[in-house]
């Protein structure tokens, strides 16, 4: 094998590659190539089909015409030789061999053609119906192509998220809600060091303070007025 011929061999080789990378990457179109070309040959076999029904139909009526013509023959034979003319006779025994040879040829022809016929409509019939098992397949191919094309992203996504990914975010997770906690604890333990809560404490005593106050200057009041009046009785009954 030459240089070119090797050289063709591998654009050929590359040539069929690429149709084929084309192809499973356009299977709809592939599809209704196919179908289209099924589709141009089941019209190209209905007109040949057509053609042997036109022949079958033609003989039928020709054969007609000769059993047609040979039954008037055989009505004239028996009239012609009771005239005596016997003439005549011949050439209508002559006439009814004739109907009668191509009767049987039209009748082995007409037979031979009816089979054909019947045999390329039946052709016919399974070639439509290969057509539509292939429309349906390509519709069953289509949604079996969807489904798994879904499939494989459903899985390509889930293998995104590989474990240590999950196991990093749940930490990630953990550490900021304890964060909130050490906030929201952090929050509680400064309170009562904060100069707010010193200024309410020392409020709270100095109130307590002066209160405490007037109670002692109440009850010093009031163990006043009670000595003030025992003196008082006991000056009286000095006296």
């Amino acid at each position: 094998m030459g240089f070119f011929d090797r050289l063709a061999n591998i654009w050929r080789g590359f040539l069929s590659l690429w149709v084929s990378d084309i192809e499973t990457r356009n299977p709809e179109a592939v599809y209704e190539a196919a179908i289209d070309e099924r589709v141009r040959k089941h019209r190209d076999l209905k007109k040949a089909v057509s053609g042997i029904v036109y022949l079958r139909n033609k003989l039928s009526a020709e054969l007609e015409t000769k059993e047609r013509e040979l039954k008037e023959v055989m009505n004239q034979l028996p009239v012609a030789i009771e005239d005596g003319e016997d003439e005549v006779a011949l050439v209508l025994i002559q006439k009814k061999d004739e109907l009668t040879q191509a009767i049987e040829n039209l009748s082995a022809e007409l037979k031979k053609v009816s089979d054909q016929a019947e045999d390329a409509k039946a052709g016919l019939l399974a070639f439509q119906s290969e057509i539509e098992k292939l429309k349906r397949e390509k519709e069953q191919m289509m949604a079996a192509k969807a489904n798994a094309e879904a499939r494989i992203q459903i899985q390509e996504t889930l293998d995104g998220l590989s474990t240590e990914a999950d196991v990093k975010a749940l930490d990630n997770v953990r550490e900021h809600i304890k964060k909130l906690q050490a906030e929201a604890d952090i929050g509680s333990e400064i309170q009562g060091d904060s100069l707010d809560a010193k200024l309410a404490k020392i409020k709270d005593k100095a109130a307590n303070s002066s209160a405490r106050a007037q109670l002692a200057e109440m009850k010093r009041q009031m163990e006043a007025r009670r000595a003030a009046a025992a003196e008082g009785g006991a000056v009286k009954k000095t006296i």
